[in-house]
């Protein structure tokens, strides 16, 4: 984690924590960075928050500042970024986006030439150019000084390759999306309805304020009644930038990020395409995912968590299927990094081709109760590290054995330990969670 960039690009409420004065530096870094030995050419992407627009054109500055080619893709998904960056070759992609997080937030994720999350060395570098702590970048000037150019087309392109992806029709399935008044807005409606669903749309008519705004991926509880009033087939909502996908079945009833996997490694086992036959995911996945994986004979893999963490195991091994329970979910085959539209694309192959409901499919994992606390301490490795803690903590495993698991880790961003408990019921997480707690308490190690 560096002074500004975190797992995901640099992220804090606009013009107080990410200035324009930042985003300009960024674009004047990345340019003099790529075009050392040539005209570096760099697409931006932006989701649908009033901020954007000035860090688009910041960002747009300090590139062409530099002598660089800002090519813009205006109103997109983070995944439609990296699958021109990665196709039409260009150097790197910036998406100007904070996720799920409010309108008054927003960042800049910065992608590589391979359509993944910019290295950390690169970041590093670019926090010390905006501290000073680099020679000021030599402005272009004449001929040298760069041009922007609109890029529409290459957002066309993303969504006409989404559209090829789909083996079958998804004729008279009735769908229902929730685009979150962000960048999904601008897209999903036409790639579902291009493959002949019967596609109905809420939360795509974004203002500027409203995005994640009661609705999205971190608000299934609106697209829930929606389907349910509408008596839809299935549901799929996103969040702002369009990165992650949560399913709704016609009950009702939520597919996190977890069971979608489950649903997808399972199909594509079967149909020969599951790399490795093993799925990557986070160590915050479910007990119950892992259960489930283990009867279907498909091997796996955790990482810290973090999609980035994800795509590196992933690409680094071969593996084709990782993700996220929040709804990350990466198809290697098909993309870099992950893709909301991407995966309820691939959850409606699963479910066309095995002419099954998404509450038939899903229900074969069984979900464990989950207790997360977080408890801010004085010292995060102090807390994790201290004997007494470590004990309780092993006490715990110890009477859960397989029917359970106790997680507890540091915050990346936060002076805060996490308590996680997954048991057989919700009473015996808080009491296993309690134990613990109580223990970081009575050692002096929470925060006043």
């Amino acid at each position: 984690m560096g002074k500004y960039f975190g797992t995901d690009g640099f992220r804090g409420e606009a013009n107080v924590v990410l200035t324009a004065e930042h985003a300009f530096r960024v674009g004047r870094f990345l340019g003099w960075y790529y075009g050392r030995n040539k005209k570096a050419q760099i697409a931006i992407g932006k989701d649908t928050r009033r901020s954007s627009y000035m860090f688009e054109y910041a960002l747009a500055a300090g590139l062409t500042a530099s002598g660089a080619d800002a090519f813009l893709l205006h109103v997109t998904t983070t995944p439609s970024v990296s699958y021109v960056v990665r196709t039409e070759d260009f150097d790197c992609g910036i998406m100007i986006s904070a996720s799920h997080n409010p309108f008054y937030d927003n960042g800049i994720k910065i992608i590589n030439g391979m359509g993944q999350k910019i290295e950390a060395s690169v970041e590093e570098q670019i926090e010390k150019y905006i501290d000073g702590e680099l020679p000021e970048i030599e402005l272009a000037t004449g001929e040298n000084i760069g041009r922007t150019v609109d890029f529409t087309a290459g957002r066309n392109r993303y969504i006409g390759y989404l559209m090829s992806i789909p083996a079958h029709s998804f004729k008279n399935v009735k769908v229902g999306l929730d685009c979150s008044n962000g960048s999904a807005s601008s897209i999903a409606k036409s790639v579902f309805d291009a493959l002949r669903a019967k596609t109905y749309v809420i939360h795509n008519e974004p203002n500027g304020t409203n995005i994640n705004t009661n609705c999205g991926s971190t608000h299934i509880e609106v697209l829930q009644e929606f389907i349910k009033e509408q008596q839809l087939d299935v549901g799929f909502a996103y969040d702002g930038d369009a990165d992650r996908c949560i399913a709704v079945d016609h009950l009702g009833n939520v597919v996190d990020g977890d069971k979608i996997m489950y649903i997808c490694g399972k199909y594509l086992k079967e149909q020969g395409k599951l790399s490795n036959n093993t799925i990557v995911t986070t160590i915050m996945s479910n007990l119950g995912l892992y259960k489930a994986l283990d009867r279907e004979g498909i091997s796996y893999e955790k990482t810290a968590v973090g999609d980035k963490y994800v795509c590196e195991n992933m690409m680094a091994n071969g593996h084709s299927l990782g993700g996220e329970q929040s709804g990350h979910i990466i198809f290697t085959r098909h993309a870099a990094t992950g893709d909301g539209i991407l995966t309820s694309l691939m959850l409606m192959e699963a479910l066309m081709e095995k002419k099954a409901t998404l509450n038939e499919l899903a229900k074969e994992v069984q979900i464990y109760p989950q207790l997360l606390e977080n408890v801010r301490v004085s010292d995060k490795k102090t807390a994790r590290e201290n004997p007494k803690v470590q004990a309780a903590v092993a006490a715990v495993e110890k009477t859960l054995g397989e029917d359970g698991r106790i997680l507890v880790r540091e915050s990346g961003t936060e002076p805060v330990i996490r308590v996680m408990v997954e048991a057989a019921s919700q009473e015996q997480c808080k009491k296993y969670v309690q134990e613990v707690v109580q223990v970081i308490r009575e050692e002096g190690l929470i925060a006043e």
